[in-house]
């Protein structure tokens, strides 16, 4: 039996835990939280912290692992990248995880190769490099962590005014203590999966995104198949091939974030070498192609052969992250009667006693609905319900 090391055990992390498992691999996760979900779920677990390579090649090698992979998490991609380098294993070039993981990298080099758009875009540490080319800004402008993820510290910044605290903010987020400031992009954002596969990129889907308003600009769910024109998704497919082009990307799966602007520009927004996260990798991929992605990502991560099946199923799925009102929990909702009242699917992980923050990023998100239906309208309508009722079920304590 082969035998397939997972880094990261979250939630997120857990559906392809369950997968590998499941077609009959031995799983093994490592997560640095004791009590990490995906850890019910494999046949061995540790907790060690996935961003120490070292460490995490030490377990590995122990372990002589047949393949390394992570999902739905940036700070695993480069740890997996790693192991594969080290230990000859199938995976993503490892210089390349090292661009993907710097945002600034990544920018400078879709500028480089002409993929879209986007022209200004500045690193900065500190207070006093902003002061170095605060003359050459145009605003507005999107700052955000150069090595972040999950939307967390991402703001958009229209003056001087706000420009220094929003940049401190993500630097302090940023664990290379980093942050990126480039041109804000009017538009719509959609979500794309692809998958690189012995040489050739297949651009999976094009997902629509529900997003707060600005300034946050935070993901509120998604659904597929995108109501995207034909003609535009065709632009989106040919530069996110031109993206994996330049940035190197060889193996597995990638997620990216593109904003469409009125006259129908393509510009990246962010660049994930992993699949999604919010659900997209785990049931939004899967359910909108009828293909078995999880699967499928566990298998080349060991070496084994693949058959990529991949066609639109007949179904719409949608999903709403679990975004609620702020208060601290006394009483938690029936999610069961909701479940079947509004005919969805709901993953939660709220407890009595937690406190909801404003939902600022979805990092503050208390999990998921999906409804999977016929059309778009009937998919939109089931889990709105169910994300109100459950909202105003949930009993806060008053405050004194």
């Amino acid at each position: 039996m082969k035998k397939i090391l997972v880094i990261g055990a979250g939630f997120l992390q857990s559906f392809l835990i369950k997968r590998a498992k499941e077609i009959g691999y031995y799983t093994i996760a490592i997560d640095k939280k004791p009590n990490s979900i995906g850890f019910k779920y494999s046949d061995e677990s540790e907790v060690i912290d996935i961003i120490d390579q070292k460490a995490c090649l030490e377990y590995a090698l122990h372990h002589e692992v047949d393949g390394v992979i992570t999902a739905a998490t940036d700070y695993g991609v480069l740890t997996a990248a790693y192991i594969a380098k080290k230990m000859k294993l199938p995976g993503l070039d490892y210089e390349s995880a090292k661009i993907i993981k710097n945002k600034y990298m990544v920018r400078s080099l879709l500028y480089e190769k002409r993929v879209d758009d986007v022209s200004q875009y500045y690193e900065v540490k500190n207070l006093s490099t902003i002061n170095e080319i605060i003359n050459k800004i145009k605003f507005p402008v999107m700052v955000k962590p150069s090595d972040g993820s999950g939307s967390k510290a991402v703001k958009k910044v229209e003056s001087m005014t706000t420009l220094y605290e929003t940049s401190k903010r993500a630097i302090k987020h940023s664990l290379i203590g980093k942050a990126l400031i480039e041109d804000f992009i009017c538009g719509k954002e959609y979500g794309v999966e692809s998958f690189v596969y012995n040489g050739k990129v297949y651009v999976l889907g094009v997902i629509d995104k529900n997003m707060t308003p600005p300034p946050i600009h935070a993901e509120l769910g998604h659904s597929m198949p995108s109501q995207l024109s034909p003609e535009n998704q065709d632009k989106v497919e040919e530069v996110i091939k031109k993206a994996i082009k330049a940035l190197g990307i060889n193996f597995g799966a990638v997620n990216m974030d593109v904003l469409i602007t009125k006259d129908n520009r393509v510009n990246i927004i962010d660049v994930g070498a992993r699949m999604g996260g919010n659900l997209i990798g785990s049931h939004v991929i899967p359910i909108g192609l009828n293909f078995d992605y999880l699967g499928v990502l566990a298998k080349t991560a060991v070496g084994d052969p693949i058959e990529l099946k991949i066609q639109a199923s007949n179904k719409v799925i949608v999903t709403k992250l679990l975004s609620l009102t702020p208060g601290t929990v006394e009483e938690l909702p029936n999610f069961a009667k909701i479940k079947e009242k509004c005919k969805v699917e709901i993953h939660s992980h709220l407890k009595i006693g937690d406190t909801i923050k404003e939902y600022k990023n979805n990092l503050d998100g208390w999990g998921y609905v999906i409804a999977v239906t016929d059309n778009h309208k009937d998919a939109h309508k089931k889990t709105d319900k169910a994300l109100k009722m459950i909202d105003e079920k949930i009993i806060r304590k008053q405050e004194v």
